[in-house]
């Protein structure tokens, strides 16, 4: 305050526009604290007459401004340069409240400019790793990933890896990837792999050296193939004969286990002596035939021909004449022909009867047009149709069928309300997409992927981008209007639904959908509390919606009234996770709503920001949904190989993030996924491996099963966890793999896999897990929604108001089986939109409109004869 007061406007310099505000040529920047050692922050401006620092808020004191004033020579306007310099105490007395920041005010005959504000935090680096490498003993082209957790620090440490003290650089080797959680990945490992490996973590204020992990590739001996079996040592009887194998593919090395078993086998043998073929004795003579011929035959099997023996020589059939060359050969009868004479007729009266009936069939369906009653009071303002005018017998019959897939229409006639009833859905000649007006109005889709570094840095001027993930790969973003949209990010089952009216008209709104890794937010779970949905951000946060946009997202619990207790979690500005719904329960705001089905959950929000599902198991029967999955090299050149099982979280977006990991890994899909049901019965989940053909497969593990922790699955902070089956084949002429994985909750429910695989084929990676989603990740107006524009506004304002015998929005809800919903519906201006809303979010983009104009049309029957045909 005491510089303010000092603060004295002081004329511009000569030649200087008295109308002009300071501009600066210099501002503030954000800055560490290294040690002890204070931090200058600078500022420049023109034309300025006084600059003064202000700090978290106050005015710092004139005597600690250092003051220097210049002119500038393009333009003789004088330029002021204002420092300071703050320290550690300064930085340090107001720790814990907020962040620490600085910014400049110029003044000039015209008024004030502020500068842009500085930030100005302690740097530090612990001195201890949150996870260091461990020493391992691995075989060769086994995978090793090496964790390292660096120390807690500001900013943040950047990681590297040594090998013997040399920097590894995995742009220069292709077997090396560094995950972004900083665990060194070979892909493969190689005998010059075996090495001293060091994690090394550095800042501004220090360097850290992890503990050094000794990795030591070793191969085992492998036996070379069988040569051929040596000849029987005998032409004609019993003999023997060998074969023989060295152990050189390969030869074990760095303390690999020798090959076990013979270098050498023999076995009997046994040459068949040839046995030449002799004819049995002739049969009797045949009865005299239609020809004046008879015959007799014989077979080569008195002994037959066996182990190369000759066969026999000389005919196999003897014929000859038995009436002294005197007979005669009939020819056809009278009977003969007429026979065929009354084939042919049968045939043709059977293909006179058939040609009479289709054509009787075809003359009634003809007639049936004018009978046929209208499935859907939608049909005429979805396809172009002529009424044709009805029996008078029954006069209120349509006789359009229902077609929900064209947005546009010519109709011609009209449909008029009789007398007894309120008129419902009417639909006006003319383009249905053109509610709006005479006016043009032209939208675009969202940003395509160039435009996607361009979003992201105008996001990134938003004090809350700092807690969103970097990148777009798990983004969507657009740009929407009172026309709304939906977002989507593709393949996760996660998608934002912006209705129509959302945004207020004549506002625009940048609007983005992101993905989180369950390592990037912390949510604090107690108790018997799980995870059951990815985390999930829409924003910007504080936008104003005018209704509810619907988040989708995929859960994995198997939900139950008397098993679960599940909330709805939303994180608040202040970064502390809030419970704003309880499901099941009375909504205590009408700000929030969820509809929970079988695979996932619909969120009508009214606020955007970042939403979790988060359950807590009221009994031990209370289960979650894990998804098996087995994946395994796609090519194995060595005699060992890997069979990597996933127990997931049943979301797509989980299974999603380990296919991408097993494509850089080389990994391919070995069978279709199963679901395990996995209790909170505080039970470990067991694996075993069972039924390999014993003589061509053998397990390297030492124990029965592997485990995985309860904890580590329940808690769902861990999306994916797997271990690792290592077979090693006896030989490297076998191909086939045929074995059984078993997956079982210790005293609950197991799991099979049968597992029948060809590894010496090599297929490309299975990617029909998930499949590619149609249409882009953002759509905006129109082409976001199944409905067409005018069809629901002429649905909302005929269903809105309540009907004769119940025949409203309740009854559409009721046949759409959402009427547990109609108190969150009643609570809105509009429960029809919710309805429609709700339908779009679920069902895009492969809904059945024809079922919803059905579910429409029942709820007009239900309120007697609303239309009848006639010329208006």
């Amino acid at each position: 305050t005491g510089a303010q007061q000092s603060a004295t406007v002081a004329n511009p310099a000569s030649g200087a526009s008295p109308d002009l505000l300071p501009h600066f040529q210099l501002e503030p920047e954000d800055v560490y604290i290294v040690k002890n050692k204070a931090v200058s922050l600078a500022c420049r401006a023109t034309p300025a007459t006084q600059i003064y620092f202000k700090c978290n808020g106050e005015w710092v004191h004139q005597g600690d401004h250092v003051t220097q004033h210049s002119t500038d020579r393009s333009t003789g306007l004088p330029v002021m340069e204002v420092r300071i310099e703050v320290t550690r105490q300064q930085v340090e007395k107001i720790f814990g409240l907020e962040e620490y920041w600085c910014q400049c005010v110029a003044w000039s005959s015209s008024g004030t400019t502020k500068s842009q504000k500085a930030f100005v935090r302690i740097a530090y680096l612990r001195k201890n790793f949150e996870q260091e490498p461990t020493a391992r003993e691995v075989s060769i082209e086994q995978g090793i990933v090496l964790p390292c957790r660096p120390p807690e620090g500001i900013p943040p440490a950047e990681v590297e890896w040594l090998r013997n003290e040399e920097l590894v650089d995995p742009s220069l080797d292709a077997n090396v990837y560094v995950t972004p959680e900083h665990s060194l990945v070979l892909r493969q490992a190689r005998l010059a792999d075996t090495a001293n490996y060091t994690c090394v973590a550095k800042n501004i204020v220090a360097r850290r050296r992890s503990a050094s992990a000794a990795i030591t590739v070793y191969v085992n001996g492998g036996w070379s193939t069988w040569t051929q079996w040596s000849g029987c040592s005998t032409s004609c009887g019993r003999g023997w004969q060998k074969r023989s194998r060295t152990c050189t593919n390969p030869t074990p090395l760095n303390g690999g286990a020798f090959c076990e078993g013979q270098n050498v086998q023999k076995t009997a043998c046994t040459t068949l002596c040839p046995v030449d073929g002799a004819w049995s004795e002739w049969s009797k003579w045949s009865e005299c035939g239609a020809e004046c011929t008879h015959w007799r035959s014989r077979e080569c099997s008195e002994p037959a021909p066996r182990n190369g023996g000759r066969d026999c020589h000389g005919p196999e059939l003897d014929t000859r004449n038995c009436t002294s060359e005197l007979c005669t050969h009939a020819t056809p009868g009278a009977e003969d022909v007429a026979l065929y004479v009354g084939l042919v007729a049968v045939a043709v009266c059977l293909v006179l009867l058939l040609l009479v009936g289709v054509l009787v069939y075809c003359r009634k369906k003809g007639g049936l047009d004018a009978d046929v009653a209208d499935s859907s009071i939608l049909t005429a303002g979805f396809q172009p149709v002529s009424i044709k005018p009805s029996k008078a017998d029954n006069p209120s019959l349509l006789t359009i069928q229902p077609d929900l897939s064209t947005t546009t229409m010519t109709y011609q006639g009209s449909l008029c309300p009789r007398q007894d009833g309120p008129a419902k859905l009417q639909l006006p000649n003319g383009h249905l997409l053109s509610p709006l007006g005479a006016g043009r109005h032209t939208l675009h889709h969202s940003s395509p992927a160039a435009e996607g570094a361009d979003f992201v840095a105008r996001l990134s001027t938003q004090s809350y981008f700092r807690s969103l993930p970097r990148g777009t790969n798990n983004m969507a973003y657009g740009t929407f209007n009172f026309l709304g949209g939906r977002l989507m990010i593709p393949n996760t089952g996660i998608s934002l639904l912006i209705p129509p009216d959302a945004i207020p008209r004549g506002k625009i709104y940048e609007v983005y959908l992101t993905l989180h890794k369950q390592e990037e937010v912390r949510l604090p779970l107690a108790g018997c509390q799980t995870l059951l949905s990815p985390i999930v951000s829409c924003g910007p946060p504080g936008v104003l919606l005018t209704r509810p946009a619907i988040l989708a997202m995929g859960h994995c619990v198997e939900a139950s009234a008397e098993n679960w207790s599940i909330r709805l979690k939303k994180q608040s500005c202040e970064g502390t996770w809030e419970d704003v719904l309880q499901l099941g329960a009375e909504p205590c705001t009408e700000l929030y709503y969820c509809q929970l089905e079988a695979q996932a959950c619909y969120v009508f929000t009214e606020q955007l920001g970042r939403f979790a599902l988060v359950g807590e198991s009221l009994s031990m029967a209370a289960s979650k949904r894990l998804k098996l999955v087995l994946f395994a090299p796609a090519a194995c050149p060595s005699l060992e190989y890997n069979i990597r099982v996933y127990c997931l979280s049943d979301t797509q977006d989980v299974l999603k993030e380990v296919i991408q990991l097993e494509k850089q890994l080389g990994g391919q899909l070995i069978g279709a996924p199963r679901v395990l049901h996995f209790k909170d019965s505080y039970h470990n989940l067991r694996l075993s491996i069972h039924d390999m053909p014993s003589s061509l497969w053998k397990s390297k593990l030492l124990a029965s099963y592997q485990e995985i922790p309860f904890y580590h699955i329940w808690s769902g902070l861990q999306p994916f966890l797997h271990c690792t089956f290592t077979l090693e084949r006896l030989s490297t002429s076998t191909c086939e793999l045929a074995c059984k994985i078993w997956v079982w909750q210790v005293e609950g429910d197991g799991q099979s896999f049968t597992v029948n695989f060809n590894i010496a084929k090599d297929t490309r990676f299975s990617d029909w897990l998930v499949p590619d989603e149609v249409g882009t990740p953002a759509l905006v107006g129109p082409s976001a929604f199944k409905i067409p524009f005018l069809i629901r506004q002429k649905i909302i304002s005929s269903l809105d108001p309540p009907g004769t015998r119940g025949a409203d929005w309740r009854t559409l809800a009721q046949k759409l089986n959402l009427d547990s919903h109609l108190s969150y519906f009643a609570s809105k201006a509009s429960p029809t939109a919710m309805i429609l809303n709700l339908w779009e979010a679920r069902h895009f983009p492969n809904g059945n409109l024809s079922q919803l104009a059905a579910a429409v049309a029942e709820v007009g029957k239900q309120d007697g004869a609303l239309f009848s045909e006639a010329e208006c």
